[in-house]
């Protein structure tokens, strides 16, 4: 079975093919960063346009790449949500007719099972059961994992995701658009202990995020200080430092509340090497194991939009001739497969 799969719920058009005997066959990225940097955010109108101009001759790449015909395709998968309705009607309106037109199945993924998925696409997958956590711009949320579509929420940010702060921070911090990436890499050069930032919702039990506190604690911080590079740098660090912490003691209470002893960690923010380390020693200290997707596909893509259709045409959930797409879709409304 090879699934074509479209990517387009923001500033990114991916498409991707995946075989189930042979694995990723086409990867097609497009990243709209120059489109919006004058804007210091996504400005939807321009995505939206931009992912029209887009998704037509990736599809075209991604074939020319994998080397196959359009028969050869079995089933088209695309981003449904959750997500903006413009960006998202273009990849379900293309994917849609592209399944019509090549009389084969078209699937409606979700966006965030697509980034819980996406460690599957490595060489060591996880097995099953595992705790999530989904960190990216529009999401942070702990899910309790013990099979495709077996989704148990057990928190999630009551205000800012953990990437939406790292974004304001760092515009905050007079960085460019896409903040979060340059902030990390401005706060390789920070002192550590110059500044000590709160670690939100750590004292309290329970699950649940909140960042929007921390960031106004990071605009506060900013204002009192001196305005030079090292003091730049000295904020970042702390920043960074304060929201790794906060999703470190948050992951070990899931951990301990479920008993699991594997940890997936998906999104945007999941390719932050600061993140990754400190989790790394400390599902190691845990006696546990840590995953994550390769830097590529941590950020949206293609790809685990193709591998996440590809299981839900297997468990039989094609989309009808509707096109439908959600901006708010909770994961734990999925249907459980048995494959």
């Amino acid at each position: 079975m090879r699934i074509l799969g479209i990517e387009t719920s923001c500033d990114e058009t991916g498409v991707a093919i995946y075989d189930e005997s042979q694995g990723l066959l086409a990867n097609q990225l497009y990243s709209q960063v120059k489109l919006h940097s004058d804007y210091g955010g996504v400005v939807p109108e321009l995505a939206s346009r931009d992912h029209i101009r887009k998704t037509v001759p990736l599809i075209q790449a991604a074939l020319a790449q994998s080397g196959l015909q359009a028969a050869e395709i079995d089933g088209v998968a695309y981003t449904a949500g959750p997500g903006l309705v413009g960006m998202l009607m273009v990849g379900a309106t293309v994917g849609r007719a592209l399944a019509y037109a090549w009389q084969v199945p078209a699937i409606a993924v979700h966006h965030m099972e697509g980034h819980l998925l996406a460690p599957m696409l490595e060489k060591h997958p996880p097995a099953f059961p595992f705790v999530a956590l989904l960190v990216s711009g529009g999401h942070t949320q702990l899910i309790a994992v013990t099979g495709i579509g077996e989704y148990q929420l057990l928190g999630e940010s009551i205000d800012d995701a953990a990437g939406e702060a790292f974004d304001k921070t760092a515009k905050l911090l007079g960085l460019d658009y896409p903040g979060g990436p340059m902030l990390s890499r401005l706060a390789q050069h920070g002192m550590a202990g110059r500044y000590k930032f709160p670690r939100p919702m750590t004292s309290q039990p329970g699950l649940s995020f909140s960042f929007s506190g921390l960031k106004t604690f990071a605009a506060n911080t900013i204002r009192a200080s001196a305005d030079d590079p090292q003091t730049r740098a000295d904020v970042a660090r702390a920043f960074e430092e304060a929201v790794v912490e906060t999703l470190m003691i948050k992951c070990q209470r899931a951990l301990k509340l479920t008993g699991f002893e594997r940890l997936v960690i998906a999104g945007g923010v999941s390719a932050n090497q600061t993140l990754r380390t400190s989790f790394s020693n400390m599902m190691r200290k845990h006696g546990g194991e840590v995953f994550y997707a390769r830097p590529e596909f941590c950020t949206d893509n293609g790809a685990m939009i193709a591998y996440a259709g590809m299981l839900r045409l297997q468990g039989g959930t094609p989309a009808d001739l509707v096109v439908s797409v959600r901006s708010r879709w909770p994961l734990e409304a999925l249907p459980a497969l048995s494959i």
